[in-house]
């Protein structure tokens, strides 16, 4: 159908790139769960696909892999272009969201930005 997105499996995508960035970063299961202060077996169970994770795990584990959280979304991490032109966007995207913000507290509450 058009307009729709692809059906993609955030899991997959997800526990591939854990492991990706894992790897990149030359840690064990054993050394990831231990810096972000998860139990083994669940990192292990993360990266296999059986278990989810909740935001503040996402964000504990972007903390020791030196990764924003979205990195773990992509759908081709190891992609620079790609990562690269997502930056542009989304700075992009904050300083439209920014002006657009004060724009809107100066029309309808006085504030100046």
């Amino acid at each position: 159908m058009a307009g729709t997105l692809p059906d993609y499996d955030i899991r997959s995508i997800f526990s591939g790139n854990l492991r990706f960035y894992r790897k990149k970063n030359k840690l064990s299961q054993m050394a990831l769960s231990i810096r972000a202060g998860l139990a083994h077996n669940f990192v292990n169970d993360i990266e296999k696909g059986k278990k989810w994770v909740s935001p503040e795990t996402i964000g504990k584990l972007g903390i020791v892999l030196g990764i924003e959280p979205y990195r773990f979304f992509l759908l081709n991490p190891s992609d620079g272009r790609r990562t690269k032109r997502l930056h542009v966007y989304l700075d992009e995207l904050y300083e439209h969201f920014n002006t657009a913000l004060g724009d809107i507290k100066e029309s309808y509450l006085g504030e100046k930005p």
